[in-house]
């Protein structure tokens, strides 16, 4: 994916979008029914967000809480984009934008040149989500969810069950424990799952909302190795919210930084590391990166979490 171009951290950002394709003027133009050319269709992005604004109304007395505030970037086909943020930056909330599970006050999303809210359906079909909470039948085992969730995008259930154990094998789950309840298993093995019934779909965007969070060690170098391979084997892009820095310089080709809903800065791991040494007197590592454009600590973000737990 070509590098995007690096910008200082702002409040408001550069509206001058360059659109993701123009078309070709021709002496003789072509007659409305025709289709576009492959080249055309291959320089249409796997994800574009333009402008996006979206707000909450917690009280009648208090003022809208903006999550996201004018985010705008673009993922190519086959890229993987990693967003990070503090708690409350809004990286869930454009994870869930994204997949229509929360409806744009301003702005557009397309995927695959789809409008998600003019083409709700037909964008549906080519994404899955994987969240930092999955949700499952907790009584029916991890072949049941999987062949349940197959059902409902019309996948055949032979092919359905030779997927499922193919895919959790993968991601180190022996084939006779897909035959026991789901609540009998770990919290690191149930994202697991949730990971494999959102690739038994085949999606051509996969959004992983913070997939593992929360996971043991060997549990996380499992599903971090499983993303790469889907990067090198699949045919997927993929949207990736993280609070583990090593993680996101390993899996993404770019990161965008949010702070308070906006982004704050945007480029390539090596790009961003870079940008903290030259200009900012910084060491060239993530975690100062992240220090330096949300003005926040990784460890200030843990004990918010632990005073909301409280």
């Amino acid at each position: 994916m070509s590098s995007t171009m690096l910008k200082e951290p702002k409040m408001t950002q550069d509206r001058s979008i360059d659109p993701a394709w123009m078309p070709t003027i021709e002496p003789a133009p072509e007659p409305a029914s025709a289709e576009p050319s492959v080249d055309a269709a291959a320089s249409v992005p796997a994800l574009l967000v333009e402008h996006v604004t979206k707000r909450f109304n917690v009280s009648r007395k208090r003022e809208p809480v903006i999550a996201i505030a004018d985010v705008s970037l673009r993922v190519e086909r086959g890229g993987t984009i990693g967003i990070l943020g503090a708690n409350g930056s809004g990286k869930s909330t454009l994870i869930r934008l994204v997949s229509g599970l929360l409806t744009l006050d301003e702005g557009r999303v397309e995927v695959f040149g789809l409008d998600i809210e003019r083409d709700e359906m037909a964008v549906k079909r080519l994404i899955n989500r994987v969240s930092v909470d999955a949700a499952f039948f907790k009584k029916l085992s991890p072949m049941e969810n999987l062949l349940f969730a197959a059902r409902l995008y019309g996948i055949d259930s032979k092919f359905a069950r030779l997927e499922t154990v193919r895919i959790t094998e993968r991601l180190g789950i022996a084939e006779k424990r897909l035959s026991r309840p789901v609540e009998q298993m770990s919290r690191g093995m149930q994202q697991k799952i949730a990971i494999a019934r959102a690739l038994l779909t085949s999606p051509t965007l996969l959004l992983l909302d913070e997939p593992t969070t929360g996971l043991d060690p060997r549990s996380k170098l499992d599903v971090q190795a499983f993303i790469e391979e889907i990067r090198g084997s699949h045919d997927a892009s993929i949207v990736l919210t993280t609070h583990d820095l090593d993680e996101a310089e390993r899996l993404c080709d770019e990161i965008v930084v949010l702070n308070d809903g906006r982004i704050v800065a945007q480029g390539s791991p090596e790009e961003l590391k870079r940008l903290v040494a030259e200009r900012h007197g910084e060491e060239p590592t993530m975690h100062n990166v992240f220090m330096t454009y949300t003005g926040r600590s990784l460890d200030e973000d843990v004990e918010e979490d632990e005073s909301d737990d409280e």
